[in-house]
């Protein structure tokens, strides 16, 4: 006999079940903390075992001290109890922990509950197209779990659950998707929250440390057609927000100085044609340096060029506006001598960040930087970025208080803004005057239709610091620890995983036909599902016919569908009301054949409850129909299916033919 079928039913069931959750729990095993990952998957096996042998259970205060523990551990690696990490590390102990007082069914409908909010829990962290498919095999996987759950007699096979269970989701299937396609997108309701995590992309402030990692936003945020040659990559700046008050923890603007722009053009001008994608930003990020004297015109706009160098809008840009002007990528900015003014870009918050101040300090004091100017000092400081053992990764992980100390001088891994904070704090450490300057660098490799593309994944910050006698100089530190991703103004690619990197070692060609083809898979999914917004669906109303949609016709289309379809639903209820169970039928089938034999029995008598009767009615006469009654017993109760088999009621019927009428 082979172990699955010496195996109880209850072993088996919770043996499924486990499977579930730990498939469902184990996306998580990148997110939460090792500890975590090792927790859970260690009560999972306890359980397991504890199920394998028909072993008891733990005592309550077995799981009270583990969850005491969890929670301890869980604040001493988030420092929180809430947010969504400490949330999820918390969902995941408790999930596995509720397997081990699995008792009634009442347990077991919690434990399939949570599991289908964990998820969800799975959607905070990507909404890929390789999630979205394990998620929809793990709901698949308690779907069947219930359907297990709700059949307590006999032993049903878990390809008859798996199937119903499969039968029961394509049944609610159009009742979701017409929920996806009408239900209206109201921002809060169908936001992400990203406490931990980013998009690459412009924003009016920087927060240094509260971004553990940054998903390359592929979507496309200008383009740009030059009259003649382009600039090359490495001078594709597009100016955005400058950034120069320090808290200790964001990067803010200064106010404007209406001194004005003092800019020298060197050079030969380069004309350009801009198209703008709407952002929540009242800027132009434009080529640097478009001054004020060859900026653009726009009919309906107030725009200025701010002293630093950033060209403001009078309100945010909710619309695509395209623009010409004319830009040097050769030019001068800023006083020639010092300026009172000049102090806010020194400026540093006391009480933040003193490693790094001090490394700067002693940095300075050697004697080869002795009396060393600005320019000087940041090339001491390019080079150390170069050789220091710095890498450039868009998941470096969350820093905490004094992110710039923990990042410059300890874990040496960030992105761009990582860099050019931790080089603006290390000048200004020294005295030099230095600010942050974001926007977007480099396009794509290749032109379309004449216009160079720049998307949200070329969003960049580099750094800026006075020279007396010159004025302000760019200064780009990421281009000293990852020049490809100035000079190709390319972002860099992900690091592929164990398989992507096993076939790229083997066969690279392959290796990237598989990528072009994974990739091409996912951005439909991306296009065709997270992209689905509520202008395509006043689009698809529109289709329908509503001329001017908004978000009450799509109100009143979902509560007719929903009618309808409740409507449906209670006609088919009328129309199959007097449908009864096979296992009733079969019941009250039997019960007015032996009735027809002198044999009275009721619809609560079990079949083997009915075999003593019919033994004490018939004598040996009846024995024969006790003996299939008694098998029907063990097929509903026993072993076998649920169901009793069709091929049980012709025995039966000859053993009735025996018997005959009195």
């Amino acid at each position: 006999m082979k172990p699955a079928a010496r195996m109880t039913r209850e072993a088996r069931d919770t043996l499924f079940l486990l499977a579930v959750i730990g498939w469902t729990l184990l996306p998580h095993a990148g997110h939460v903390p090792v500890w975590c990952s090792g927790l859970a998957a260690a009560i999972l096996g306890w359980r397991a075992w504890l199920a394998v042998g028909n072993r008891p259970l733990p005592g309550r205060w077995v799981l009270v001290a583990l969850l005491l523990a969890a929670g301890g551990l869980t604040f001493w690696s988030e420092r929180t109890l809430l947010g969504k990490e400490a949330g999820v590390t918390l969902i995941v102990v408790l999930m596995t922990l509720k397997t081990l007082e699995l008792r009634a069914r009442r347990d077991a409908l919690v434990v399939f509950f949570l599991g289908f909010f964990v998820v969800l829990t799975n959607f905070l962290y990507s909404q890929s197209l390789l999630v979205a498919a394990s998620m929809l095999l793990s709901v698949w996987g308690l779907l069947a779990a219930l359907v297990l759950a709700h059949m307590p007699v006999g032993r049903p096979p878990l390809a008859a659950a798996g199937t119903l269970a499969a039968r029961a989701a394509l049944l609610g299937a159009p009742v979701m998707v017409v929920l996806f396609l009408l239900f209206p997108r109201f921002g809060p309701l169908w936001g992400v929250p990203e406490d931990a995590a980013g998009r690459t992309g412009l924003s009016g402030t920087m927060r240094l440390g509260g971004v553990a990692s940054v998903a390359n936003d592929e979507t496309i945020a200008l383009r740009v057609r030059f009259d003649g040659a382009p600039p090359p990559p490495e001078a594709m700046y597009f100016r955005g927000p400058v950034l120069g008050r320090f808290d200790g923890v964001d990067w803010t603007r200064l106010p404007d100085v209406p001194a004005g722009a003092r800019v020298q053009v060197l050079g030969t001008p380069r004309h350009y044609e801009m198209t703008l994608e709407p952002s929540r930003l009242a800027m132009l990020p434009l080529l640097e340096l478009t001054p004020a004297t060859a900026g653009p015109q726009l009919d309906g706009w107030s725009l200025r060029l701010r002293q630093d160098l950033q060209w403001q809008l009078d309100r945010p840009l909710s619309d695509r506006i395209r623009l010409q002007a004319s830009a040097w990528t050769d030019y001068r900015h800023g006083p020639r001598r010092t300026t009172p003014e000049l102090d806010d870009w020194r400026r540093l918050p006391p009480g933040y960040n003193p490693r790094t101040l001090a490394w700067a300090q002693a940095l300075q004091a050697r004697p080869e930087l002795a009396g060393a100017d600005a320019r000087t000092l940041a090339a001491a400081l390019l080079r150390h970025v170069a050789d220091g053992g710095y890498g450039y990764t868009l998941e470096p992980g969350a820093y905490g208080r004094d992110a710039i100390d923990e990042f410059w001088l300890d874990r040496k891994l960030g992105f761009c803004e990582h860099f050019a904070a931790a080089f603006v704090v290390a000048m200004r450490a020294m005295g030099v005057p230095a600010r942050i300057v974001t926007g977007y660098q480099g396009t794509d490799p290749a032109p379309v239709d004449g216009w160079w593309i720049v998307r949200q994944s070329n969003a960049h910050a580099w750094a800026e610091y006075w020279q007396p006698g010159v004025g302000w100089q760019r200064a780009d530190p990421t281009a000293a620890v990852a020049p490809e991703r100035v000079q190709r103004g390319r972002s860099l690619p992900p690091t592929p995983g164990l398989v992507a990197g096993t076939i790229g070692a083997v066969n690279p060609a392959l290796a990237a036909r598989l990528r072009e083809a994974w990739e091409t898979i996912n951005n439909r999914w991306n296009q065709a599902v997270l992209n689905y917004s509520r202008q395509r669906q006043f689009d698809l109303l529109r289709a329908l016919g509503v001329e001017s949609p908004d978000w009450e016709d799509l109100a009143r289309a979902l509560i007719v569908l929903a009618a309808l379809a409740s409507a449906t639903g209670a006609g088919w209820a009328l129309w199959d009301r007097h449908r009864q169970d096979p296992w009733q039928r079969l019941q009250a089938r039997v019960q007015r054949a032996l009735a027809a034999r002198g044999v009275e029995v009721g619809p609560q008598h079990a079949p083997r409850a009915r075999a003593e009767r019919v033994r004490a009615a018939l004598g040996a006469a009846g024995e024969p129909l006790a003996v299939e009654l008694e098998a029907l017993d063990r097929l509903r109760y026993g072993e076998g299916l649920e169901r009793p088999a069709r091929r049980w009621w012709p025995g039966f019927a000859k053993a009735l033919r025996q018997v005959g009428r009195p």
